[in-house]
């Protein structure tokens, strides 16, 4: 569930609602006019339930969704709100889609019959990149902005993420520095209300906050700051992390027609020999339980992602998105993960194991365990066998720049997969992060694709007196 965030107070007739999605670091957004009850959404999500609850109960109908550009961290939920509403999707000018969409031109303005919207052309994250300006009524000053992923609260949007599109991060960056610059021309009062807070991985430097004001990053913002183009440019793509591996895809599935997501759907529980099946089929298992748990006893071939982290990122980074997968978890946490997999447009869910214990008391041989480090039993290992003992961080290189292990091959975790080719299977591995949750991940992970020596160290590079820079809101 998101957080319906608390906003300033606003004038009587102007509804801002921000619903603020803490595992993806997402803000969806409601803007209306109490008057005339008219409104549009704005970056919505697939589970679309709540985005309606909120404008029913403010009394509000959707007329237009707005997409401020093509996401790549999420799969939004235009498709499925405009099914729900009847309303029109719109994007910037720049953007085409299959299905029917409105080009909103830059300095078009949005009437709901008091409150007005104006759409500024931002690009630079992306070409289509729009922010919208919100007023209580025609001519009247800037209430609020809503920035997309160009403007962030203490950052900006990264301009790399088309390069593999051929599309350069200095060009992106130069139309990102004048799309920055035209936001920041606006009252330093104006609400500033962007997409995506820490932890995402659409920016570097998010902060926690969801909510701020043009002037306050004018004084806190180091993006913001009096500098060159070039230095713009050389400072907002120095260091950013490596993006999820599922980014291109999303970003091309939202141009797209493609199947709906219904959230009410329930889970389809396997009994052992269909699980069985789909697994010989190719299907990937996904144990969803703690890293405590899973570490204890598990069936072999399983990855563990737990749900208290990034898990939708984590899980569209680890398994291809057109291969299937089998859930492993209880009821509850099935459903959460099915769900969240759905927001990120993974929906090759086959169904889901309940009882994995039950499985590997019943039928042992089945059950494989993780080998886990206290860090005087890594730095005595590391001792012992030299060399010959891989180590591997699979922190971000930020992070690793910032507090170096040394001795170490470092592969992010969202990389993982793809660098397997570079490892010994072989030869022992010890796997690092920051504070371990990562690490266990990356542990299940080269166990699963056959790896047999594999152990992970608990606590990461704080346990070994390390302290790592790490993002802020990033997994441990």
């Amino acid at each position: 569930m998101s957080t319906l965030v608390n906003l300033p107070p606003l004038p009587e007739n102007v509804v801002i609602r921000q619903l603020y999605l803490g595992c993806l670091s997402q803000a969806s957004y409601l803007v209306g006019d109490a008057t005339t009850g008219r409104a549009i959404a704005v970056d919505p999500r697939r589970d679309i339930d709540e985005m309606l609850t909120v404008a029913a109960d403010a009394g509000l109908t959707i007329e237009l969704i707005v997409e401020t550009h093509f996401h790549a961290d999420f799969l939004s939920g235009h498709l499925e709100l405009a099914e729900a509403t009847g309303a029109e999707i719109g994007l910037g000018a720049a953007g085409t889609t299959e299905f029917p969409s409105r080009a909103l031109a830059d300095g078009e303005i949005i009437d709901l019959g008091g409150v007005t919207v104006e759409v500024l052309a931002t690009p630079g994250h992306t070409p289509e990149s729009v922010s919208l300006v919100v007023r209580p009524s025609a001519g009247a000053e800037p209430l609020a902005v809503l920035t997309g992923d160009a403007l962030f609260i203490g950052d900006v949007g990264r301009p790399d993420l088309l390069v593999s599109a051929n599309i350069p991060a200095e060009e992106m960056g130069a139309l990102l520095f004048k799309s920055v610059h035209r936001l920041m021309e606006l009252p330093d009062d104006t609400m500033l209300l962007p997409a995506h807070g820490a932890g995402s991985a659409c920016g570097k430097s998010l902060s926690t906050d969801t909510v701020s004001t043009i002037g306050a990053q004018r004084l806190t913002n180091y993006a913001v700051q009096p500098m060159t183009e070039q230095a713009f440019i050389d400072i907002v793509t120095e260091g950013q992390v490596e993006p999820p591996a599922y980014f291109g895809t999303d970003a091309a599935l939202n141009r797209m027609e493609r199947p709906l997501f219904h959230e009410e759907v329930p889970t389809n529980v396997l009994d052992l020999e269909a699980f069985d099946a789909a697994v010989a089929d190719g299907a990937a298992i996904l144990d969803t339980r703690s890293v405590e748990t899973f570490a204890l006893g598990h069936l072999r071939g399983s990855i563990n992602i737990c749900l208290t982290g990034r898990f939708a990122e984590q899980a569209g980074s680890l398994i291809a998105m057109d291969r299937p997968a089998v859930l492993v978890g209880d009821a509850a946490g099935v459903a959460e993960a099915t769900l969240r997999l759905g927001r990120i447009g993974f929906d090759n869910v086959i169904g889901a194991l309940l009882d994995p214990e039950g499985v590997i008391a019943t039928q042992p041989e089945r059950a494989d365990r993780l080998s886990r480090l206290t860090a005087a039993e890594f730095t005595t290992r590391r001792a012992e066998l030299g060399d010959q003992l891989q180590v591997i961080d699979v922190r971000n290189a930020g992070e690793v720049a910032d507090a170096p292990l040394d001795g170490t091959v470092n592969i992010p975790l969202t990389r993982l997969v793809d660098n397997l080719d570079t490892l010994d299977r072989n030869s022992p591995v010890a796997i690092v992060c920051a504070g371990g949750a990562r690490s266990g991940i990356a542990n299940s992970v080269l166990k699963g694709f056959g790896f047999t020596d594999v152990s992970d160290v608990l606590g990461g590079t704080s346990a070994l007196g390390i302290d790592a820079a790490c993002t802020l809101g990033d997994p441990a």
